[in-house]
C-alpha cells in the first residue's frame, strides 16, 4: 500500500484518496468523508473518450493536493442512480461534495492547470468563487466608471485563480469593447473554454460584440430619421431603424429611449422586435450598468402596468 504525506504532515494511504464507488456505497465513500474533508466525485463511463482524458489528469490533481481532498469515481453505467439524482446530463462530470452536500463542480475534460485552481478553490488553498465573483462585479463597475485599467487588473486577478473564469473573460471583452477594439475584444472571447461558453456571461458578450461590429450609419442618415420620428412619432419603422442605428454608434441609452418608446405604442410590433433588440442593448451595455438597469425598470413598468 502506497502512502502520501498529508497536509495535517501524517501519512495517508493513497486508497483512501482515490477510490472507485458504487450507488450502494456512496453515503460511506462521499457523503460521511465529506465531511472531514472535501470529496470530489467523478461520473465516468468507458466509452466516453473524454473521460478516459479527465481520469488520469484529476487522480494526479488529487494525489499531488496531499489529502486536501479525495477522489471517488463511479461507473453511471453501472450505477446510474446517483448519477440521475444530481441531474448529471453529460459525462465527464465532477461534483465537489462538503458537509454531505454538493457545493461546485464541472464537466468536461478540463486542463491540467484548471483542475488545480478548482482543488485549490475547493480545498480552501485558494480564492472561492464568491471571491471571484466579487472582484468580476467590481471590475464591471470599473468599467461604468471608466476605469478600463482597474477593471482589467480585476480581471486578470481573477483569471490568474482561473483562467477560464467566464465572467472574467466577458469582463475583459468588455474592456476592449468599452476602449472600441472590437478584434481585441474577439480574440480574448475566443478564448473561453468549450465547456463553459454558454455561461450567461458569455452569452451577454457575444451579443456586445455583434451589435459593436454591426455597419456604421452616417451622421445624415441618423439625422433624417431623428427627423422622421420627430414628424411623426408613431412611425415605428422610423424609430426602429433610429435605434439600430444609434446602437451602431455606440448611443446604448439613445437606443433603448426609442425602442421603449415602441414598446409603449405597440408592444407586438413586428413580432416583438423592438423588445428583442432591448435585450442585445441590456447585453450589450453590461447586466451592471446603468442603461441596463434603468432600461429593464422602464420595461417592466410597461409590461407590467
Amino acid at each position: 500500500m502506497t502512502l502520501i504525506s498529508g497536509a495535517n504532515g501524517q501519512d495517508t494511504p493513497t486508497d483512501d484518496l482515490v477510490r472507485e464507488s458504487s450507488d450502494q456505497t456512496f453515503m460511506q465513500d462521499v457523503i460521511e468523508p465529506s465531511r472531514e474533508v472535501p470529496v470530489l466525485v467523478d461520473f465516468w463511463a468507458p466509452w466516453c473518450g473524454p473521460c478516459r482524458q479527465l481520469g488520469p489528469m484529476i487522480e494526479k490533481c488529487v494525489l499531488d493536493a496531499g489529502g486536501a481532498v479525495r477522489l471517488v469515481k463511479i461507473n453511471i453505467d453501472e450505477n446510474p442512480g446517483i448519477a440521475q439524482q444530481l441531474r448529471v446530463q453529460s459525462i465527464p462530470a465532477v461534483f465537489a461534495f462538503k458537509n454531505g452536500q454538493p457545493v461546485d463542480g464541472f464537466t468536461g475534460a478540463l486542463p491540467e492547470s484548471q483542475i488545480k485552481d478548482f482543488i485549490a478553490r475547493i480545498s480552501g488553498k485558494g480564492p472561492s468563487e464568491a471571491d471571484l465573483r466579487a472582484l468580476v462585479e467590481r471590475g464591471l463597475a470599473a468599467i461604468e466608471a471608466g476605469d478600463l485599467n482597474g477593471a482589467s487588473q480585476d480581471f486578470a486577478a481573477v483569471l490568474q485563480a482561473d483562467d477560464g473564469h467566464p465572467g472574467a473573460i466577458a469582463g475583459l471583452c468588455r474592456v476592449w469593447l468599452k476602449a472600441g477594439d472590437t478584434e481585441k475584444a474577439a480574440q480574448i472571447l475566443a478564448q473561453v473554454p468549450e465547456n463553459r461558453a454558454d455561461d450567461p456571461a458569455i452569452d451577454g458578450v457575444r451579443a456586445a460584440l455583434e451589435l459593436a461590429t454591426g455597419a456604421p450609419v452616417d451622421d445624415a442618415e441618423t439625422a433624417a430619421l431623428r427627423q422622421a420620428v420627430a414628424a411623426d412619432a408613431s412611425n415605428l419603422q422610423a424609430r426602429f431603424d433610429l435605434a439600430e442605428a444609434l446602437v451602431a454608434a455606440g448611443d446604448h441609452k439613445g437606443a433603448v429611449d426609442q425602442l421603449i418608446a415602441i414598446t409603449a405604442l405597440d408592444r407586438e410590433w413586428n413580432d416583438q422586435a423592438a423588445r428583442t433588440l432591448l435585450l442585445k442593448v441590456f447585453d450589450a451595455a453590461g447586466p451592471a450598468s446603468d442603461v441596463a438597469r434603468d432600461g429593464r425598470r422602464r420595461l417592466s413598468a410597461i409590461l407590467f402596468s
